[in-house]
This record gives structure tokens, sequence and C-alpha cells, in this order.
């Protein structure tokens, strides 16, 4: 990671209207509509889904959009090796401008805001293993209910990303 502090910033995963993780990326590249940031897995330890593990060392680079419902996050053991894509359904990310301390008004630096809408979809290294994931969890998280317009888009995305990885097209989405 780069340690010129403006090629940082902090990754904010909402659930629920709640904050999920954040961890400290590097910028890569922002060209208005699309945000590319690198970061080291941020979780605790080894999370073992059975067809993925992500462990300490693992590299992830992630790829949000202002404009569209997801985001997509190669990632990368600490050998350089692609494991595959993992897919969050999302709002479109948002990226203000520096933020401030509530102490002071010390600029503390930009934060990416993204709101998890509990679909995921893996693409592994291959691409023979595409898997829908959490449907069950977006089910009985009441979003069609509450926002309907929200979770058919949320739906839609996550078809759309489905579609890619099934057709071979999915990578043409982070060049």
């Amino acid at each position: 990671m780069s340690e010129n502090s403006a090629d940082r910033l902090d990754v904010v995963l909402l659930k629920a209207g709640r904050t999920k993780i954040r961890y400290t990326g590097e910028l890569l590249d922002d060209d208005g509509t699309r945000v590319e940031v690198r970061a080291p897995w941020a979780g605790d330890g080894v999370r073992d889904f059975g067809f993925v593990r992500f462990e300490p060392g693992d590299v992830f680079t992630e790829y949000y959009w202002r404009d569209r419902w997801y985001a997509i996050k190669e990632v990368r053991s600490a050998t350089g090796a692609l494991k595959g894509w993992y897919c969050d359904i999302t709002r479109p990310a948002v990226l203000p401008h520096a933020r401030t301390r509530s102490t002071g008004g010390t600029p503390v630096g930009p934060e990416l805001i993204v709101e998890d809408l509990d679909l995921d979809l893996w693409v592994s290294a291959d691409g023979t293993d595409v898997r829908r994931l959490d449907e069950d969890e977006f089910a009985d998280s009441g979003l069609a209910r509450t926002d309907p317009e929200a979770a058919a888009a949320a739906r839609s995305a996550l078809d759309e990303l489905e579609s890619l990885a099934r057709g071979g097209d999915f990578t043409t989405l982070l060049v």
C-alpha cells in the first residue's frame, strides 16, 4: 500500500443502516464513475465459504461504481494467485470529499461509502463456478416491501452479473 496518505481512503460498508466493516485501502483509480481500491483482507482470521477461503495475506482489488448497483472484488492469495471474484450487490457507491473530525475540524481523508443489499455472486478464477449467494438474507431483509425500486434494482444487478459471468464477458467490467 502506498505511504502517501492522499492515495488512501476508508471503505465503509453499511448494512441495514449500520457500519458492517470499515477498512483502509489504497485508491488506485477514480474516473468519476468507477473507483478502484486495493486492500488486504480486512476480516478477522480465515473465512471459509466451502468454495473459497479468505485469509490473512489475501489482497482484494475492489471496483465500485457510482452508477451501478454492485461492487466487484478480485481476490488474490498472498502469492498473487487469482482465487476469483466476490461481487456484492449494493446501492451505487458514494465518495464524498474529505471529511473532518467532529472535534477540531481536522481533515481525516476520503471515505467510500457502500450500502450492502445482501445479495452476492461468486465467480471462480476459471469461471466454471458461478454462485448466487444470500438470496434468503435478501428476502428476509424486507427491502422488497420497504423499498421496492431498490429491491428490483438489486435483483437486476445480480442477474446482469450472473449473465456476464456465465457468458464469459465478466472481466470486461474491470478494464
